[in-house]
C-alpha cells in the first residue's frame, strides 16, 4: 500500500545511511553533499559509504568528501568487487545506529527523501511498520528501463506475493536487527520486502522522486538483471516455502 508522507519530526534514535558504490565518480560526491544536507536537521546520524572494490577515482572523491564531511563519514572499501548486495551487508554491519537507510550511489534517488520515510517508520505504532521502501512513481529512465522494471515487478509481487510496488527502488529505510535476521544471498537487496515479510515484518511503500542519470552509467542491463533475477526469485520462493514465522512469549519466573 502507499503511506502518506507525515510531517518529520526528530528521529527517535540515530540513523545509518549505507551507500554502495562501484565507479561512480562523477556522482558520489555531489550525492554526498546533497546526502549530509538532508540529514542536517537531525542530531544523530552517519553516512557510510562502501567502494566495492571501484577502478575509476571513486576512491579519490571519498578521500575529498572524508575531509570535507569529517567523521560522520565512513568510507570503507572492498579489495575485490563483490556486488551491490554484499556491499549494504558491509555498511549495515559496520553502521553504528539501529535505524538504517539506504541509497543508490548514482544520484537517482533524491536524499531529501529520507526524512519522511524514516519519520513514517518511527511513527508507526508501536514499530508496526518494519521497512518503508520507496515508490519511484515518475520513473526517469528510458523507455527499455521502465518497461522491464513494470514487468519484473508485476511478475515478482504475483509470485512472492509482496505487495511491494517497486522492490527495485534503491530508497528504503529499516530496522538493522530485522536485516541482521534475514537469509543472506548475493542479490538479496532485489527482495528485501518479500524476506522481511517472510520474518513476519510490515513493509508499506511511499511515493519517493526519481532523477534522470546526468553522470557516469547503469551497471545493470537488462540481461544481467534479467536471468540472474529469475534464478533468485526461484531461491526466495523455496525460502518462503520453507520459513515459518515463530511467536513467542516470555515466561516470567514463579
Amino acid at each position: 500500500m502507499n503511506a502518506t508522507a507525515p510531517v518529520v519530526t526528530a528521529p527517535a534514535s540515530g540513523v545509518t545511511v549505507v551507500i554502495p558504490v562501484y565507479d561512480e565518480e562523477e556522482a558520489i560526491g555531489e550525492l554526498l553533499t546533497e546526502t549530509f544536507a538532508a540529514l542536517a536537521p537531525m542530531r544523530d546520524f552517519e553516512v557510510v559509504v562502501v567502494d566495492d572494490g571501484s577502478a575509476d577515482d571513486t576512491p579519490a572523491v571519498l578521500a575529498q568528501a572524508r575531509r570535507q564531511h569529517g567523521e560522520r563519514l565512513r568510507v570503507l572499501r572492498h579489495r575485490v568487487r563483490s556486488g551491490q548486495s554484499a556491499a549494504m551487508r558491509t555498511g549495515i554491519a559496520a553502521a553504528t545506529y539501529p535505524w538504517i537507510a539506504t541509497l543508490d550511489g548514482d544520484g537517482q534517488n533524491d536524499p531529501a527523501d529520507i526524512p519522511p520515510l524514516l519519520a513514517a517508520l518511527q511513527q508507526s505504532t508501536n514499530h508496526e511498520v518494519a521497512m518503508v521502501c520507496g515508490h519511484r512513481r515518475r520513473r526517469r529512465d528510458n523507455w527499455l528501463k521502465r518497461t522491464s522494471s513494470r514487468i519484473a515487478n508485476g511478475v515478482r509481487r504475483r509470485l512472492l506475493r509482496d505487495d511491494t510496488l517497486d522492490t527495485g527502488c534503491g530508497l528504503k529505510v529499516f530496522r538493522r536487527d530485522l536485516f541482521q535476521r534475514l537469509p543472506w544471498f548475493d542479490h538479496m537487496h532485489r527482495f528485501l520486502p518479500a524476506l522481511a515479510r517472510r520474518e513476519g515484518a510490515r513493509v508499506v511503500s511511499m511515493d519517493v522522486r526519481h532523477r534522470p542519470r546526468t553522470r557516469g552509467r547503469s551497471k545493470y542491463g537488462v540481461h544481467n538483471r534479467l536471468w540472474v533475477g529469475i534464478v533468485d526469485m526461484i531461491g526466495v520462493m523455496w525460502l518462503q516455502r520453507r520459513g515459518k514465522v515463530v511467536v513467542s512469549d516470555e515466561m516470567e519466573n514463579r
